[in-house]
């Protein structure tokens, strides 16, 4: 599982992006992803969130298809039907980004706040690197940035200039 978790990368974000800063904030994110798959990492583990999770998501499988054919992304969600009450063009996203999913994890048996949190520290302890938009002190991103940074898990903040080299 060790050797696993060195070549895994975890996402977190916060559920609205400012329309404006979207191109930028794909365009670090990219970076990221780029960055890490040429030290190894290949499994990338998203929330299954709206905002960034999906921004994430699809980037991934856009990048899987043009160029990092090798990765393998993992939809790591808090529990059946988490998607209720999102609107119907949130759950058709949702619902057309499924099946390229290379695997789907499901963390509890039934809603509540702490199967959110249960699936962000899935994927926190999956991971030995986090890639995150987080301009908030509070909250669930924040929470799991924070639980990341205890853990001793390599976080670039994609709210700030991407960082050009892993350190």
């Amino acid at each position: 599982m060790a050797d696993l978790r060195s070549k895994t990368c975890c996402f977190t974000g916060h559920r609205e992006l400012p329309e404006t800063e979207i191109p930028a904030i794909r365009e670090r994110t990219a970076r990221c992803i780029r960055l890490l798959y040429n030290n190894g990492v290949r499994y990338f583990g998203v929330g299954g969130a709206i905002g960034y999770d999906t921004l994430a998501a699809q980037l991934l499988f856009r990048l899987r298809m043009e160029e990092l054919k090798d990765i393998r992304v993992i939809l790591v969600y808090p529990f059946e039907g988490f998607t209720d009450r999102w609107s119907p063009q949130q759950k058709r996203l949702y619902a057309r980004l499924l099946p390229y999913y290379d695997k789907k994890v499901c963390v509890a048996q039934s809603g509540s706040r702490e199967a959110y949190l249960a699936r962000d520290r899935h994927l926190v302890d999956a991971s030995s690197y986090c890639i995150a938009y987080c301009v908030k002190e509070s909250g669930g991103t924040a929470y799991t940035l924070q639980y990341a940074q205890r853990q001793g898990i390599k976080v670039f903040n994609v709210s700030i200039e991407a960082p050009p080299e892993l350190r």
